[in-house]
């Protein structure tokens, strides 16, 4: 079963965006991460992780199929939390993607304390195909 684990942070006073954090901070966060993908890719479990831009450097594309595309930087509303990354794991169960959501989110952020962040855990459906 392969699911899609999404890496949110939120916009809250508990946790600082990791710009401003002490660099000893951000790299015990990064070194969690980097272990953690490690050993899911020695387990099998891990397809694909990657971390993306902010939202500011975001582009929204929109298109009739017909006439100009139009693709704009914005305006962005004020957000309360941004997709900071994703990974794609294929496991036997959703309680083991669950399981593997909830060490991601306990990874450390300021001061060592675990972020708890929310990720999102979905399943991957597959290519949907015409006719199907």
């Amino acid at each position: 079963m392969k699911f899609l684990l999404l890496q949110n942070y939120p916009g809250t006073e508990n946790v600082e965006p990791m710009a401003n954090w002490p660099a000893e901070d951000v790299e015990a966060h990064l070194k969690f991460q980097n272990e953690l993908n490690r050993r899911l890719t020695e387990l099998g479990e891990l397809i694909d992780v990657q971390s993306l831009t902010g939202p500011d450097l975001a582009k929204f594309v929109t298109s009739d199929g017909v006439g100009a595309t139009v693709v704009t930087d914005g305006p962005f509303p004020e957000f309360k939390e941004l997709l900071a990354g994703y990974r794609i794991i294929d496991v036997e169960s959703e309680a083991r993607a669950i399981e593997i959501a909830e060490q991601v989110s306990a990874a450390p952020g300021p001061g060592g304390r675990p972020l708890r962040q929310p990720i999102e855990v979905r399943q991957v459906r597959g290519c949907v195909s015409a006719g199907s």
